[in-house]
C-alpha cells in the first residue's frame, strides 16, 4: 500500500494521547510516510506531546476558528482533519466544502447527521422513526400530571461527556433538577449491559468493522473499564441503526443497552472517535489504518472485518508526560 506524505491534523486534541499513539503506531507499523498533527488551545494539552507537532488554534466558538484551522492545514499540508469533540461537529460539518476546495477531507459526518446527535431530543425522535428501542423521554404535559414512574433519568438536551446527567428517584430530586440543568429532558431509565459500539464506515456509507465494547465502568463520562464482546444480537441492532443513518462517516459511536429480556435500546449516537476507542483498536479492530486509507481516497469493499479478538478488557489508569518546553 502507497501512502506516501499523507499528513492528518487531529483538531481538540485535548487528553486524546492513546488514540494519537495509535495512529503513529500505524505509521510505523505499515511504513506510511507522513506526520500527525495535534491542534488545541492550549500548548499544555497532553496530546501535544504525543504527536509530530501541535499547533495553537482559537476555541471553537470563536468566529476566527474555522478559518484558523484552514491555514493550519494548508501549512502544514494536511490531507485528512478528524475532528475529536462534539461541540465542532456541526461546525465543520458546515465548512466541508471550503475544505475540499484546498483538497483536505474532513472525516467528518453529514451536517444532519451531526446535527440529529448533538440534539438529544432529535435523536429520540430519529430513534422512534426508525423504529428503533429508544428509552421515552417525557412532555411537559405528562411531567405535570405525572405520568410516569421513578426512577427517571434527566440530562441536558445538548449536553455531552455525560455532563448533568442525573438519576431523578422522587419529585423534590425531579423539580430541583428540571430547573438546575440547562434545558433538561426528562425519560424513561433504563437498565442492563451498556455498550458502546465502535463502527468504521468510509465515505460512501460501506461499513468496514462494528464493535460492541461492555462499559463495565465510566469515569467523568468515559469509559474507565471495558470488554470487547462479539454479541451478535447487539451487532444486528446497529446494523439497523447505522442503515437508518443519513450520510454516516468514519467513525460512528453508538450507545445502548441490552436490557434482561435482550431488548436492544440505543441511548445515544456519537459521530466521532470516542475516547474507549483504543480498546477496539487494541483487539484488532485496525481504526487507524482504515482511516488513513479513507485519507487517501480509497473505498471499504463492503465485507465486514470481524478478525478482532473478543474478551479483550481494558482497565484504564492516568498517565503524565515530563517537560520543561512549556512556559506558561
Amino acid at each position: 500500500m502507497n501512502m506516501n506524505d499523507l499528513n492528518i491534523l487531529f483538531t481538540s486534541s485535548g487528553r486524546r494521547v492513546s488514540l494519537i499513539r495509535k495512529f503513529k503506531e500505524a505509521y510505523a507499523r505499515h511504513g506510511i510516510q507522513g506526520k500527525v498533527v495535534t491542534a488545541d488551545i492550549k500548548p499544555s494539552a497532553p496530546a501535544a506531546f504525543a504527536g509530530d507537532r501541535h499547533a495553537l488554534v482559537p476555541r471553537v466558538t470563536d468566529p476566527r476558528y474555522v478559518d484558523a484551522l484552514l491555514e493550519l492545514c494548508k501549512e502544514e499540508r494536511i490531507h485528512l482533519v478528524i475532528p475529536l469533540i462534539d461541540t465542532e461537529l456541526v461546525l465543520l460539518a458546515a465548512h466541508k466544502a471550503l475544505f475540499e476546495q484546498h483538497q483536505i477531507r474532513l472525516l467528518l459526518s453529514s451536517i444532519e447527521l451531526n446535527e440529529l446527535a448533538s440534539d438529544k431530543l432529535k435523536t429520540f425522535a430519529f430513534f422512534n422513526a426508525n423504529g428503533i428501542r429508544t428509552p421515552k423521554v417525557y412532555s411537559e404535559e405528562e411531567i405535570r400530571l405525572k405520568q410516569f414512574v421513578f426512577p427517571l433519568l434527566i440530562k441536558p438536551r445538548r449536553g455531552s461527556s455525560s455532563q448533568g446527567v442525573t438519576i431523578i428517584r422522587n419529585e423534590r430530586e425531579l423539580d430541583f433538577f428540571k430547573d438546575y440543568i440547562p434545558e433538561a429532558m426528562v425519560q424513561e431509565l433504563v437498565s442492563g449491559e451498556e455498550y458502546t459500539v465502535d463502527v468504521m464506515l468510509d465515505f460512501h456509507g460501506a461499513v468496514k468493522a462494528i464493535v460492541p465494547r461492555l462499559r463495565m465502568e465510566t469515569r467523568a463520562g468515559e469509559v474507565s473499564k471495558g470488554v470487547t464482546r462479539k454479541d451478535e444480537s447487539v451487532i444486528r441492532a446497529v446494523r439497523q441503526v447505522v442503515s437508518a443513518l443519513p450520510g454516516p462517516v468514519g467513525c460512528i459511536t453508538l450507545q445502548c443497552f441490552k436490557q434482561t429480556s435482550g431488548e436492544i435500546t440505543f441511548i445515544e449516537i456519537n459521530p466521532r472517535f470516542g475516547g474507549g476507542i483504543p480498546l477496539a483498536i487494541e483487539a484488532g479492530a485496525d481504526f487507524p489504518l482504515w482511516t488513513l486509507m479513507l485519507g487517501r481516497g480509497e473505498r471499504f469493499s463492503g465485507e465486514r472485518d470481524d478478525s478482532w479478538d473478543e474478551d479483550l478488557t481494558m482497565l484504564r489508569y492516568d498517565d503524565a508526560f515530563f517537560t520543561k518546553e512549556l512556559s506558561l
